[in-house]
């Protein structure tokens, strides 16, 4: 039996917020994942999609837009005890095709899990190469800023 046949991907709704912050908490304090504010969250709910369990949020991303040929997948997490059923992977793949139904050209991502991207066709491309105002303006965030250890991937749709 497919293990992602009892996880359903879905949009998210505001109401939905406080339970996704309590899911990315653990990456946000290791400083894996940028923090989101319930407002940042809000005013972007309609980039985010779920992995949900029943009525048990499991994991989620976000497929950011910054330009007319350019998203970002953001946020991406999964519960600790989910981990290993391809639901990280699927959320990729649903955030990919809703990129191309878009029209989107292209999706990059900043991450940790360079292996994990490049297993679903995204190629490292140097920092450099990212539209810094676009990209950069987060990083301030960070806990790490201004030393950056994340890759910097690409896919072309």
């Amino acid at each position: 039996m497919n293990q992602m046949n009892k996880i359903e991907l879905i949009k998210a709704v505001v109401s939905d917020i406080p339970t996704m912050q309590n899911l990315v908490a653990p990456e946000v304090e290791s400083g894996v994942i940028l923090i989101r504010t319930s407002d940042e969250i809000a005013t972007n709910i309609r980039s985010y999609i779920l992995a949900k369990e029943g009525n048990d949020l499991v994991g989620f991303c976000a497929l950011h837009i910054h330009a007319p040929s350019l998203a970002e997948i953001r946020s991406l997490v999964v519960k600790e005890s989910k981990r290993g059923r391809r639901i990280g992977e699927n959320l990729i793949y649903k955030a990919l095709d809703e990129a191309k139904t878009l029209g989107l050209h292209k999706v990059l991502s900043l991450t940790y899990k360079q292996s994990f991207f490049e297993k679903l066709g995204f190629v490292e491309i140097p920092k450099e190469s990212l539209p810094e105002h676009k990209i950069w303006a987060d990083c301030i965030k960070c806990k790490y800023f201004p030393i950056c250890n994340e890759v910097s991937l690409i896919k072309t749709l």
